[in-house]
C-alpha cells in the first residue's frame, strides 16, 4: 500500500507551527485595528513627516464632518462602544453561567452513561472492531469523551466571546475611518473580522491536536478508543453553539424587531436613532447573536467534521496501521487552510484597494474565490505528501481501497460546493441581482405581497445548494465511503478563517452605521456604513449558506459513524422502527422553529410595550431633548433570551437519548436521517428568506437606482411594507434559521458519544414487548 511522503514528525511539527501562526496573524490584524484611536486626539501629529497612513492619509480627520466637533463626535463613539461592549459582556456572561451548570450536568450524564455500558469495568476489553485484540476499558472511555466534551466545551464559549469582544472593539474604529472613505473603514472592518476568523480557526486545531496527543499517552496504541473518546469535542462545541446561536439570536431580534416596528413604522424615524429605547440593546444584539453565535456555530462545524473523520480513519487501515501523518490527514487539512487564508487575507487588505461603494461585494466575492482556488491546490499537495498512493476505509464492516487522488477529489467537491452555495446564497439575497429587486418592487402593494415574494424567493433557493449537496454526497461516498463525506465536510469548512472574516464584517459594519447615527454624525457618512452593512448582510448569508452546507455533509458522516459504532446492519426505511423515527425526525425541524419563532415574538412583545411606554411617558423623547432608558430595554432582551433558550436547547439534547434509551438505535437513526433531510431545506429556506427581505429594505433605503428612488424614500408606503417583511424576516434569518444546523449536527454527534449506552441498554420499549 505504500506510506506517506510526509513523516510522521513532520506532522507533528506542522499543526502546531500553524495553528501558532494563524494566532500570530490575528495579533498583528488586532494591532493595527488598535491604530485607529477611539479618543480625540488620538491620532498621530499630522505635520509629521511619516504620519501618512495608507493611501496618504492620517490617524486625523481628513475633512471635518458638517457643523459637528470632532472632539464630540469621537466622544460620543467611544461612550457608545463602552455601552454596546458592557452590554455584550454582560448577556455573555449570564449566558455563561446557566450553560456552564449545564456543561458540568451533561458531562456528568456523559461519564455516567458511558461507564455503565461494561458495568463501570476498569478491565480490558476486547475491541469493537477485532474481537482478538483487547482495547482500553469502557470506563476510560467515559472518562476521556467527559474531558474532551468539557474542552470543546470550553473552546465554544472561549471562540464566542473573543469574537464579540473583538467586534464591540472594532465597532466605532469602522465608524471613525469612515469619515477618511469607504475604502479605511472596510479594512478596518474586515481586518476585525479576519481577527475573529484566524483566531477561532487556529484556537479549535489547536486544542484538538494538544488533545489528541495527551490521550495518546493513556491509549497507546488503541487509537480505536483514542478517537472514540475524541468525538466528545465535537459533542461540547455543539451543544455550547446551540445555547449561543439561539440565546443570542432571541436577544437580537427581540431587540430589532422592537426597534423597527415602534421606531421606524409608528413613530417614523430613522434605524439606530439615539431616541429610540432599544437601539443599545439591538447593536448589542448583533454580537453576542451573529457574532459569537456564529462563532460557536462554525467552531462545532469544525470540531465534528474532524471528529468523524478520526473515528472513521481510527478503523481503516491508518489506524490499524497506526499511520500518524494518514490518520492526522483532517488537521492537516486545516492546517494548510489557515496559511492558505492568511494570503488571501492579503488581498482585501493589502493588495488591493477599495476606492468606490460598488467595489465592495466584488472584494468579498474575490474572497471566496481566491480562497478556494488556492486551497484546491493546497489540498493536492496535501494529499500527495500526508497519504499513501493506496489505502482502506471502513466501509460499513468492510475495507475498501481508495487512491491518494480519489481522497483529494472527495475534499475538493466539498470546498467547491461550498463555493457553489455561497455564490446561489449571494444571488437570492444581495440586492445587485433580480431576485432581491423583485421583493423589493412587490412592496408597491402592501406587506402583504412583499411577504409572499420573499417566501417564493426563500423556497426557490433551496434547489441549486440541495443539488450541490447531494453531489458532493454521491462523489465523496462513491470513492471513499463515509469517510469521504466528512473529509468533503472538512474542505467546506477548510477556509474557514476568510469565511468567518467575512461573515463578522457585517455585524461589525452594522454596529459602525448605528454608532454613526447615534453619534450625529452627517448623512454622507452614514451613507458609507449603510452600504458597508448591505454587502455585510449578504456575506452574512453566505457564512449561513456555508454553515448549513457543512453541517449536512457532517451529519450525515456522523450518522455513518453512529450506525457504525451502534453495531447496525442496515438501515430498513420499510420497517415500523425506523419510519416512525424517519417521520418523527422530519418533524422535530418544525417544532424546534415553532419553539424559537415564538421565543422571539414574546421577547420582542415585551420590547414594544416598553418602547412605546418610553416614547408616550417620557416628555421630551421625540423631540431630542430627553435621554431614553437604554438599560430597561436591555434587561428585557437578556431576560427573555436566558428564558427562552432552554425549551428549544432541551428539545434538540432530550430527544436522543429520549429516543435511544426507550425505542433502541434503530428508531434513533430515524430520527438523524428524518431531521437531517427536512431541517436542510428548512434552514436555507429560512436564513435567504430573511436575507432577501432586509436587503430590499435596504435597496430602497439606499435609492441607488431609479427603480429604488421611485419606490422611496424612508417612510413612504412602500418602504414601510419593506421594514414589515424585514421584521419577518430577522427572527428567520437570525434565530430559526441559522439554530436549525446545529440542531442536525448536535443530535447526530450526540447519537455518536451515546451509541454505546444505547446498543447496550437501548430499546426498553420492544424488550419489555
Amino acid at each position: 500500500m505504500g506510506s506517506a511522503i510526509l513523516p510522521d514528525l513532520g506532522t507533528e511539527i506542522l499543526v502546531p507551527v500553524c495553528a501558532l501562526v494563524g494566532i500570530g496573524f490575528a495579533l498583528v490584524q488586532w494591532l493595527l485595528v488598535s491604530n485607529v484611536k477611539v479618543a480625540p486626539g488620538g491620532g498621530r501629529d499630522s505635520s509629521s513627516p511619516n504620519s501618512g497612513a495608507k493611501n496618504g492619509f492620517s490617524d486625523y480627520l481628513i475633512e471635518e464632518e458638517e457643523g459637528v466637533n470632532e472632539h464630540n463626535v469621537v466622544l460620543k463613539c467611544a461612550e457608545i462602544q463602552t455601552a454596546i461592549s458592557e452590554g455584550a459582556t454582560s448577556f455573555l456572561f449570564t449566558e455563561y453561567q446557566y450553560v456552564g451548570i449545564f456543561m458540568f450536568a451533561f458531562a456528568i450524564l456523559i461519564f455516567l452513561f458511558l461507564g455503565s455500558v461494561e458495568g463501570f469495568s476498569t478491565k480490558s476489553q476486547p475491541c469493537s472492531y477485532d474481537g482478538s485484540r483487547t482495547c482500553k476499558p469502557a470506563l476510560a472511555t467515559a472518562a476521556f469523551s467527559t474531558i474532551s466534551f468539557l474542552l470543546g466545551g470550553l473552546t465554544s464559549l472561549l471562540s464566542g466571546f473573543l469574537g464579540m469582544k473583538i467586534a464591540t472593539y472594532a465597532n466605532a474604529r469602522t465608524t471613525l475611518e469612515a469619515r477618511k472613505g469607504v475604502g479605511k473603514a472596510f479594512i478596518t472592518a474586515f481586518r476585525s473580522g479576519a481577527v475573529m476568523g484566524f483566531l477561532l480557526a487556529a484556537n479549535g486545531l489547536l486544542v484538538l491536536f494538544i488533545a489528541i496527543n495527551l490521550f495518546k499517552l493513556y491509549y497507546g496504541d488503541d487509537w480505536g478508543g483514542l478517537f472514540e473518546a475524541i468525538t466528545g469535542y465535537g459533542l461540547g462545541g455543539s451543544s455550547m453553539a446551540l445555547f449561543g446561536r439561539v440565546g443570542g439570536g432571541i436577544y437580537t431580534k427581540a431587540a430589532d424587531v422592537g426597534a423597527d416596528l415602534v421606531g421606524k413604522v409608528e413613530r417614523n424615524i430613522p434605524e439606530d436613532d439615539p431616541r429610540n429605547p432599544a437601539v443599545i440593546a439591538d447593536n448589542v444584539g448583533d454580537n453576542v447573536g451573529d457574532i459569537a453565535g456564529m462563532g460557536s456555530d462554525l467552531f462545532g462545524s469544525y470540531a465534528e467534521s474532524s471528529c468523524a473523520a478520526l473515528v472513521v480513519a481510527s478503523i481503516s487501515s491508518f489506524g490499524i496501521n497506526h499511520e500518524l501523518t494518514a490518520m492526522l490527514y483532517p488537521l492537516i487539512i486545516s492546517s494548510v487552510g489557515i496559511l492558505v487564508c492568511l494570503i488571501t487575507t492579503l488581498f482585501a487588505t493589502d493588495f488591493f484597494e477599495i476606492r468606490a461603494v460598488k467595489e465592495i461585494e466584488p472584494a468579498l466575492k474575490k474572497q471566496l474565490i481566491i480562497s478556494t482556488v488556492f486551497m484546491t491546490i493546497g489540498i493536492a499537495i496535501v494529499s500527495f505528501v500526508a497519504l499513501p498512493s493506496s489505502f482502506t476505509i471502513y466501509n460499513f464492516g468492510s475495507q475498501k481501497v481508495v487512491k491518494n487522488w480519489q481522497l483529494f477529489l472527495c475534499v475538493a467537491v466539498g470546498l467547491w460546493a461550498g463555493l457553489v452555495i455561497g455564490f446561489v446564497t449571494e444571488y437570492y439575497t444581495s440586492n445587485a441581482y433580480s431576485p432581491v429587486q423583485d421583493v423589493a418592487d412587490s412592496c408597491r402593494t402592501g406587506a402583504a405581497t412583499n411577504v409572499i415574494f420573499g417566501l417564493a424567493l426563500g423556497y426557490k433557493s433551496v434547489i441549486i445548494p440541495i443539488f450541490a449537496i447531494a453531489v458532493s454526497i454521491f462523489v465523496s461516498f462513491s470513492f471513499a465511503a463515509m469517510y469521504g463525506i466528512a473529509v468533503a465536510a472538512l474542505g467546506m469548512l477548510s477556509t474557514i478563517a476568510t469565511g468567518l472574516a467575512i461573515d463578522a464584517y457585517g455585524p461589525i459594519s452594522d454596529n459602525a452605521g448605528g454608532i454613526a447615527e447615534m453619534a450625529g454624525m452627517s448623512h454622507r457618512i452614514r451613507e458609507r456604513t449603510d452600504a458597508l452593512d448591505a454587502a455585510g448582510n449578504t456575506t452574512a448569508a453566505i457564512g449561513k449558506g456555508f454553515a448549513i452546507g457543512s453541517a449536512a455533509l457532517v451529519s450525515l458522516a456522523l450518522f455513518g459513524a453512529f450506525v457504525s459504532r451502534a453495531a447496525i446492519t442496515t438501515v430498513d426505511v420499510l420497517t415500523p422502527k425506523v419510519f416512525i423515527g424517519l417521520i418523527v425526525g422530519a418533524m422535530l425541524p418544525y417544532w424546534f422553529s415553532a419553539m424559537t419563532m415564538k421565543s422571539v415574538g414574546s421577547a420582542a412583545l415585551k420590547m414594544v410595550e416598553e418602547v412605546r411606554r418610553q416614547f408616550n411617558t417620557i416628555p421630551g423623547l421625540i423631540e431630542g431633548t430627553a435621554k431614553p432608558d437604554y438599560a430597561t430595554c436591555v434587561k428585557i432582551s437578556t431576560d427573555a433570551s436566558i428564558k427562552e433558550m432552554i425549551p428549544p436547547g432541551a428539545l434538540v439534547m432530550l430527544t436522543p437519548l429520549i429516543v435511544g434509551i426507550i425505542f433502541g438505535v434503530e428508531t434513533l437513526s430515524g430520527v438523524l436521517a428524518g431531521s437531517l433531510v427536512s431541517g436542510v431545506q428548512i434552514a436555507i429556506s429560512a436564513s435567504n428568506t430573511g436575507g432577501a427581505w432586509d436587503n430590499a429594505k435596504k435597496y430602497i433605503e439606499a435609492g441607488a437606482s431609479e427603480h429604488a428612488r421611485i419606490l422611496g424614500p424612508k417612510g413612504s408606503d412602500p418602504h414601510k411594507a419593506a421594514v414589515i417583511g424585514d421584521t419577518i424576516g430577522d427572527p428567520l434569518k437570525d434565530t430559526s434559521g441559522p439554530s436549525l444546523n446545529i440542531l442536525i449536527k448536535l443530535m447526530a454527534v450526540e447519537s455518536l458519544v451515546f451509541a454505546p449506552f444505547f446498543a447496550t441498554h437501548g430499546g426498553l420499549l420492544f424488550k419489555i414487548f
